[in-house]
């Protein structure tokens, strides 16, 4: 996604100069490209998170359109106050770059782990928060975030490892879900890095006969409200690499909790505690319960109790 993020920017870089990125000592091996194109609209800031948003709001007050970039903690978290006052209290067009969402750097430990920055960028005034499920769902939001005239969360997976789920580009709009697949039975809603997961959980689920749709939701927030209280006409699920609290389940419980639907709902993600566990992101996943295999067999256990 981190591919498909810089490769779109650098495109949208040639047609606007009003576009600059801001780097806070990342993204080295990603950035090289376009910081050869554009030497006098790169620039980076050091291991100073909080100057960086700062330095963005400036130069959004000044017309610019203000991309900046580091690892999803480090993004959202040590600038939080400045993002908050600086971006989305003054609406500016400041784009914020969360790169390695959930458990994406799992070896390095919780300070590393991007588990609750959703939660964090939903509660802000004037934010949009996007979360793309594979590359061609990432160049979408680039452009997306590009186009919106106020603050943006754009979280990112890592590098060369998000596979394309989408066989082209799909169908986006801000505020929309995605329809991966129809399922009779249930449908199960994923945000960000774990599309991947959902439709290898759909598939799991077809071969014991149970009908299991996949929803690409990329805009948490605002979130697809309408889709949502469509699909719970059966049972619900969701599913992301972030706390149970805060995120993409929350959003798509609000919703239920303040409609008519009597939805069957069950969210999938991270338990409320620092993820201690060490390991690689798959490892991780499996430990916690949200590999495909895992998430299969308890969705078919509640739906075969419902029955």
């Amino acid at each position: 996604m981190r591919n498909a993020f810089i490769t779109t920017l650098a495109e949208l870089a040639k047609k606007d100069t009003r576009i600059v990125l801001i780097t806070a000592d990342m993204g080295f091996s990603v950035f090289e490209r376009f910081m050869d194109q554009f030497p006098e609209r790169t620039f980076n800031t050091g291991v100073a998170e909080q100057n960086s948003v700062g330095i963005a709001a400036g130069l959004a007050l000044s017309g610019k359109i203000v991309f900046v970039y580091t690892i999803a903690t480090f993004a959202t978290m040590r600038p939080l106050e400045q993002i908050r006052t600086d971006a989305c209290y003054q609406n500016l067009p400041v784009k914020i770059v969360g790169a390695g969402g959930g458990l994406t750097y799992g070896p390095q430990g919780s300070t590393h782990h991007a588990t609750d920055d959703i939660a964090f960028m939903r509660a802000m005034p004037n934010m949009t928060v996007l979360c793309p499920g594979d590359p061609f769902e990432s160049e979408l939001c680039v452009r997306a975030a590009y186009r919106l005239a106020g603050p943006c969360y754009l979280r990112l997976g890592r590098g060369g490892g998000d596979p394309q789920v989408h066989k082209s580009a799909p169908k986006f709009q801000v505020g929309k879900g995605i329809t991966v697949r129809e399922g009779k039975d249930a449908t199960l809603i994923s945000t960000g890095n774990m599309l991947v997961t959902a439709v290898a959980v759909a598939e799991a689920l077809a071969r014991h006969k149970i009908g299991c749709g996949v929803v690409s939701m990329p805009t948490v927030k605002p979130l697809d409200a309408e889709l949502v209280r469509k699909l719970a006409a059966k049972p619900v699920f969701t599913i992301e690499e972030h706390s149970i609290i805060g995120g993409l389940g929350s959003a798509v419980a609000e919703v239920l909790a303040e409609g008519d639907e009597k939805a069957k709902f069950r969210r999938f993600g991270l338990p409320d505690a620092f993820c201690t566990h060490i390991g690689s992101q798959e490892h991780m996943r499996k430990f916690y319960g949200l590999d495909a295999a895992s998430v299969a067999s308890e969705i078919r256990r509640m739906l075969a109790r419902e029955r």
